[in-house]
């Protein structure tokens, strides 16, 4: 059972598993998602690890028993072909970008720290990320390949798409998931459906921790 979210107390979206809202093919997917994890295919082991331990500082998950997988999927799209179909010319192809990146980002701890990402603490690699995400990386190194790009549209936008497409993260922001087959009707500004669900105030004791 996904856990319960601060904003939306009462809201768990699984609940609408068999509901009129999700038909079998919808379900087929969730519990892919739920409950096939792929296993590493094309990262290395040490390129795991260290993606890893970036994804813990991009999208922290202090609070979950079970943080939402992210790697696994990055790995999978990546062995698979998977793309979002936009090549970004200075970065060059997707599998080889993802490769030099990773591998930039760990050469950068060791030139400001002398030794890799993952033998950081948390708040050194914060700001080693912050520096690469406003452009203050070491020019011998990073060369042609462009680090705010490289943060922002490849590895930022890649983590937040998988985290928001699993169904612990709908029910953190209240989301129900895919609209098929019953969709949604009152599309509005500050209008909701019926099944949907109902934020509470943070300033409602109701909505507390």
């Amino acid at each position: 059972m996904t856990r319960l979210h601060p904003r939306y107390p009462f809201y768990d979206v699984l609940g609408k598993w068999d509901s009129p809202s999700w038909n079998d093919a919808t379900r087929e997917v969730i519990a892919e998602r739920l409950s096939n994890l792929p296993h590493r295919r094309f990262f290395s082991e040490d390129e795991w690890q260290l993606l890893a331990a970036i994804a813990d500082r991009i999208l922290p998950q202090p609070d979950r028993k079970n943080p939402i997988p992210l790697v696994p999927w990055v790995d999978s799209d990546l062995h698979d072909g998977r793309t979002s179909g936009t090549r970004l010319e200075a970065l060059g192809p997707i599998k080889e970008c993802w490769r030099r990146g990773l591998s930039l980002i760990d050469a950068e701890a060791r030139i400001l720290h002398g030794c890799g990402f993952r033998d950081l603490q948390p708040p050194e690699q914060d700001a080693l990320l912050g520096a690469i995400d406003s452009g203050q990386v070491s020019k011998r190194d990073w060369q042609d390949f462009p680090p705010q790009q490289f943060f922002r549209q490849v590895l930022l936008k890649t983590l937040a798409a998988i985290y928001y497409a699993h169904p612990e993260a709908w029910s953190e922001i209240g989301f129900g998931g895919p609209a098929a087959p019953r969709g949604y009707a009152r599309l509005g500004l500050d209008r909701r459906d019926p099944w949907e669900a109902e934020e509470v105030l943070a300033t409602d004791p109701a909505g507390a921790a």
